[in-house]
């Protein structure tokens, strides 16, 4: 742990954004610029990526309802995606050391060389990845930024709705939904869980595959 990742530790940051109550209170003291505030904390939770998404995922369904809700939270998620691939863009792998563990950089070095968008976008979709350390992993890689941004951001965009579903049916008392939702939730979730190192093992043949191809591809000098 390290930078800013030790500042919203020490300072109790990581701790505000586990109280669903006290972001809730946080935005509403807000008024019209409630929104902004939203976004700045959807933002924050990307960048400073220990921080989990799931309490502003389901307050922006809550305070926003289900379009709103779905709408702001891309745009912080977009946003903070952007700037964690930026920053590990811009100060290499010494910087990305600071926020990502070494096991979680061994698990997806390959990523480092790879060039499918389309890998992204799967990696991004299914349930259980480390998305946002993901996105400083992706930064040290070869996907242009439109890439990545297309890519994430179509992505995260099951989850976010699940989230801000979520959040809704909180609000609304449609808790027979919510259950509904919750189960969908966890049984994707179980699923990821237990075919996860299988889908890792077949990333990884997918990426040597696409290098062997592009080799025996390029021109010879």
């Amino acid at each position: 742990m390290g930078g800013l990742t030790f500042v919203f530790y020490k300072t109790g940051l990581f701790h505000f954004f586990m109280n669903k109550e006290r972001m809730f209170a946080f935005i509403n003291g807000l008024g019209p610029l409630g929104i902004l505030g939203f976004i700045l904390l959807q933002i924050a939770q990307v960048v400073a990526a220990p921080i989990p998404g799931e309490v502003t995922g389901l307050l922006g369904g809550f305070i926003y309802g289900p379009v709103l809700g779905v709408i702001f939270s891309t745009i912080g998620l977009t946003i903070g995606s952007y700037i964690a691939f930026a920053l590990s863009r811009s100060f290499g792998r010494p910087f990305v050391d600071r926020f990502v563990s070494k096991a979680v950089m061994s698990r997806f070095d390959y990523l480092l060389h790879h060039k499918g968008a389309f890998l992204v976008f799967l990696l991004f979709l299914i349930p259980g990845f480390p998305k946002d350390y993901l996105c400083y992993i992706l930064g040290l890689g070869h996907l242009s930024t439109m890439e990545f941004l297309v890519m994430g951001s179509f992505g995260r965009l099951f989850g976010t709705i699940l989230l801000t579903l979520g959040g809704d049916f909180i609000r609304t008392n449609q808790y027979g939904k919510l259950s509904i939702l919750v189960g969908v939730a966890i049984v994707g979730i179980l699923v990821a869980m237990a075919y996860r190192d299988k889908i890792e093992r077949l990333f990884r043949r997918w990426h040597v595959y696409s290098r062997r191809t592009r080799k025996r591809r390029s021109p010879r000098p």
